[in-house]
C-alpha cells in the first residue's frame, strides 16, 4: 500500500470520475466524492491509499520513544532554595551520609570480585593447569586461543593466566609465539566479570538492555580483533617479531616488586577470608608430580627457609656430589649435601585456615558468598546512584563524559575518553573491577553506550601496562619471557583499536552490542544463552576437535565459519538492499520459525518456568494451608476456653467467622494437590 502523502500528487492520482471537480470543490464535495469513490471500489476491487486507515493513525501516532536515550533523572524532592537551614544541614548531611555508604559499597563490590576470583580458583585452577600439560595442544593456534578463554574464566583473572604463561615459557615448557594465541584468548576470557554483573540489572527491561549491552561492547571487541589478528599472527608472526625487538635492545635487570595500589586497600579485609598459594597451579602447568596432592589454600604465611650442609648417606659413590666430599663407612657411603629445610613460623589468619574441607567445598563456599556479597552491592549501588545522581547533578555528570568537543575537535573526546580509562584501570589494577564498576552507570543512563566503547578500551590499554610493570619486576629468569609476552598483550590491544575505533564506520561493537541488548531486553533468558555459549560451550566445542587434530578441527569449524559469514552477508543485504537478492532469499521465511525466531523458544522456555512455578507455588499453598489449619484447631482449642469476661468470648466468636477463608484456601488446596 502506498504511503498517504502519494495521494496529493497528481501523477499518481487513482480516483475514478471527474477530478478536476474533485479538486475544485473539495471542500464542499466531500461527501459525494466519497460515494463515488466507493461505487468505483466496488467495480473494480481495488483500495484506494486515500482512505487507508493505516495511514491516518500512523500520521497521528506519536513517535517512539528511542530506548538508547539516555533518561532524564529528574530531581522530585524540595528544590535547595525552599528549604530552610535545618533542612539544608539535613540535606548536606544526607548526601554525605550517602557518599561515604556508596565507597563503602565499592569497597565491599572489589573485595566480593577478587573474592570470587579466588573461589574460581579453587573450583577450577587445578583443572586449568591440567590443561596447560598437553604441549601438542598449545602448538595449535586455534586451541591456544580457546585454552586461554577457558583457562581465564576458570581463575577469573587475567593476570593469573598470564603468570601460568610466563611460568611455561621460562621452563621451556612452551614458546612465546606459541604463547600469543593464549594471551589473546586471557583477553577474551577477562571480559565475562563485567558481563555476569550485567545481569544484576535485569529487573528493569530498559536499564538491563543497556547494562547488558554496554558490558558487551568489550566481548565483541575482544573477539573481533582475535578474528582479525590471528591469522595475520599465525601467517606473519607480527607480535612476535616487534615484541623480541623490542626486549632484545634493551639491557634489562630484575626491579622492585610491581606497585599494587588497590591491593593495599583491598588485601586486609580479604586475606581475613583467604589466601591462595598461586605456586601450585604454576607448579601443575609445569608438570610438578608433587603439586597435584597439595592445597590451593594457603596455611603458613610466614616461612623461613633454611640450607644447611648435612651429611647423607647416598646408594653408591656413583651419586656422590664430590669425590672430595664422599666416604665409605662399612657397607654405606656417605656424602656432604646442602639440606633445605623450611621451617613454619605463623599461620594465616583467615577463616579457612584450621579448616579440613577440601579445596572444591571451599571454593563452592566463596563462590555462593561473594556471588550474594556481589549482587547486594550492586543493587544498593545502583539504588543509591539513582537517588544521588538527580537534577542538576546528573545533568552536570552527562554533559561532562558524554558531550563531545566544538567540530574541529570533536574526535578528542573519546580519547581522552580511552587516557581516562587506562589511567583508572591503571589505579585499581585490573580491567574487571573498572569495567564492572561502569556497567550499573552505563545501565541507569549516566554513561552512554558511545563514550562507555572509549572507556573500555583504555581499561584494555590499562591491564597491560600493570602487566608490563608486573613484567620489570620479575626475577632475572623469567624477566625477558614475562616482559615480552606483556609486550605482546600490548600490541595486540593497540592493533586491535587501530582497526576498530578510529574510523566510525569500523565501530561495529557498538552495532553489534545494542542488537544485542535490544534482544536481551526482550528475550531476558537470552542473556544466559549468550554468557554459556561465548564462554562455555564453544571454546569447549573448539577445544574438543583440537584434540582430534587439525584435520578435524578444519573439516567441521571451517563449514560453520563459512555459513555463519552467509548468514551475517544476507542479513545485511536483506535489510539494505533487499531487492538485489533472489526473492526467496529476500526473508527467512521459507525457513521453519524456530530457526530464524527466537518467539518459539521463548515460549517453551517460558512455560517451562511457568510449569515448574506452579508447582513450586502449589508446594508453598499446600505448607500454607497446613499452617493455617493448625492455627485454626488453636482458634477452636480457645473457643471452647471458659472466660469470665464476655467481651473476650465475642472477640473469639468473631475470630472463628473467619473460618470460611480457610475453608475456602482448603479447596484451593485440594484442587492443587489434585492436580
Amino acid at each position: 500500500m502506498a504511503p498517504w502523502p502519494e495521494v496529493e500528487k497528481p501523477e499518481t492520482n487513482n480516483y475514478i470520475g471527474d477530478s478536476s471537480k474533485q479538486n475544485q470543490n473539495m471542500a464542499g464535495k466531500e461527501g459525494e466524492n466519497h460515494k463515488g469513490n466507493v461505487a468505483s471500489l466496488g467495480n473494480k476491487g481495488e483500495i484506494q491509499p486515500a482512505f487507508s486507515t493505516v495511514a491516518l493513525i500512523d500520521e497521528t501516532r506519536p513517535e517512539e520513544d528511542d530506548p538508547w536515550a539516555l533518561p532524564e533523572l529528574q530531581d522530585t524532592g524540595v528544590k535547595w532554595s525552599e528549604l530552610d537551614r535545618k533542612g539544608k544541614i539535613v540535606r548536606v548531611l544526607y548526601g554525605i551520609g550517602k557518599f561515604i555508604m556508596l565507597l563503602g559499597l565499592l569497597y565491599m563490590f572489589v573485595c566480593s570480585l577478587d573474592v570470587l576470583s579466588s573461589a574460581f580458583q579453587l573450583v577450577g585452577g587445578k583443572a586449568a593447569g591440567d590443561i596447560f600439560k598437553d604441549d601438542s595442544v598449545l602448538s595449535n593456534p586455534v586451541a591456544g586461543l580457546v585454552i586461554g578463554v577457558l583457562v581465564t574464566v576458570m581463575v577469573q583473572s587475567s593476570s593469573t593466566s598470564s603468570s601460568i604463561i610466563v611460568s611455561m615459557v621460562s621452563s621451556t615448557l612452551l614458546t612465546v609465539r606459541a604463547a600469543i594465541p593464549i594471551i589473546m584468548g586471557a583477553n577474551i576470557g577477562t571480559s565475562v566479570t563485567n558481563t555476569i554483573v550485567a545481569l544484576m540489572q535485569a529487573g528493569d527491561r530498559n536499564e538491563f538492555r543497556r547494562a547488558f549491552a554496554g558490558a558487551t561492547i568489550h566481548d565483541f571487541f575482544n573477539w573481533l580483533a582475535v578474528f582479525a589478528l590471528l591469522p595475520i599472527e599465525v601467517i606473519s608472526g607480527y607480535l612476535y617479531h616487534l615484541t623480541n625487538v623490542i626486549v632484545e635492545s634493551f639491557h634489562l635487570e630484575s626491579g622492585e616488586d610491581a606497585p599494587e595500589l588497590l591491593k593495599v586497600i583491598t588485601d586486609p579485609f580479604t586475606k581475613l577470608i583467604i589466601e591462595l598459594d598461586k605456586s601450585v597451579i604454576n607448579a601443575i602447568a609445569t608438570n610438578d608430580e608433587s603439586a597435584k596432592n597439595r592445597s590451593l589454600v594457603k596455611v603458613w604465611c610466614v616461612t623461613e627457609t633454611n640450607v644447611t650442609l648435612q651429611n647423607v648417606t647416598i646408594p653408591s659413590s656413583e651419586n656422590c656430589t664430590s669425590p672430595d666430599f664422599c666416604w665409605t663407612e662399612g657397607n654405606v657411603t656417605w656424602t656432604l649435601k646442602n639440606i633445605t629445610e623450611t621451617e613454619y613460623i605463623s599461620k594465616c589468619q583467615h577463616i579457612f585456615a584450621n579448616s579440613d574441607l577440601p579445596d572444591l567445598a571451599i571454593g563452592l563456599i566463596l563462590l555462593a558468598l561473594s556471588l550474594l556479597v556481589l549482587c547486594s552491592c550492586l543493587i544498593m549501588i545502583v539504588k543509591l546512584l539513582n537517588s544521588v545522581l538527580k537534577g542538576q547533578v546528573a545533568s552536570v555528570i552527562k554533559k561532562t563524559i558524554n558531550t563531545d568537543f566544538p567540530f574541529p575537535f570533536t574526535w578528542l573526546a573519546g580519547y581522552l575518553a580511552m587516557l581516562a580509562g587506562a589511567g583508572m584501570t591503571f589505579v585499581v589494577q585490573s580491567s574487571s573491577v573498572f569495567t564492572s564498576a561502569i556497567t550499573p552507570l552505563v545501565g541507569i543512563g549516566v554513561i552512554s553506550i558511545e563514550r562507555s566503547y572509549p572507556l573500555t578500551l583504555g581499561a584494555n590499554i590499562g591491564t597491560t601496562t600493570t602487566a608490563i610493570l608486573a613484567a620489570l619486576a620479575s626475577p632475572g629468569s623469567t624477566l625477558k619471557y614475562s616482559l615480552q609476552i606483556a609486550l605482546c598483550h600490548f600490541f595486540f590491544n593497540v592493533s586491535g583499536i587501530i582497526l576498530f575505533y578510529p574510523i566510525p564506520f569500523t565501530r561495529l561493537p557498538i552495532r553489534m552490542c545494542k542488537t544485542l541488548g535490544n534482544i536481551t531486553a526482550q528475550y531476558r533468558w537470552f542473556a544466559i544463552f549468550y554468557l554459556l555459549l561465548c564462554f562455555f560451550l564453544l571454546p569447549l566445542f573448539i577445544f574438543g576437535l583440537s584434540l582430534a587434530g587439525w584435520p578435524v578441527l578444519l573439516g567441521v569449524c571451517l563449514p560453520l565459519l563459512a555459513l555463519f559469514i552467509a548468514v551475517v552477508v544476507i542479513n545485511v543485504m536483506q535489510k539494505r538492499r533487499p531487492h538485489s537478492l533472489p526473492e526467496k532469499l529476500q526473508n527467512w521465511d521459507f525457513l521453519p520459525i524456530w530457526m530464524h525466531s527466537l518467539e518459539p523458544w521463548d515460549n517453551i522456555i517460558m512455560s517451562s518456568l511457568a510449569f515448574c512455578g506452579k508447582h513450586c507455588c502449589s508446594f508453598c499453598k499446600c505448607c500454607k494451608v497446613n499452617a493455617e489449619q493448625e492455627g485454626a484447631k488453636d482458634k477452636q482449642l480457645k473457643t471452647m476456653e471458659v472466660y469470665e469476661n464476655t467481651m473476650a468470648m465475642a472477640d473469639e466468636e468473631r475470630g472463628g467467622r473467619r473460618a470460611p477463608a480457610v475453608a475456602c484456601v482448603d479447596k484451593t488446596g485440594t484442587n492443587n494437590t489434585a492436580l
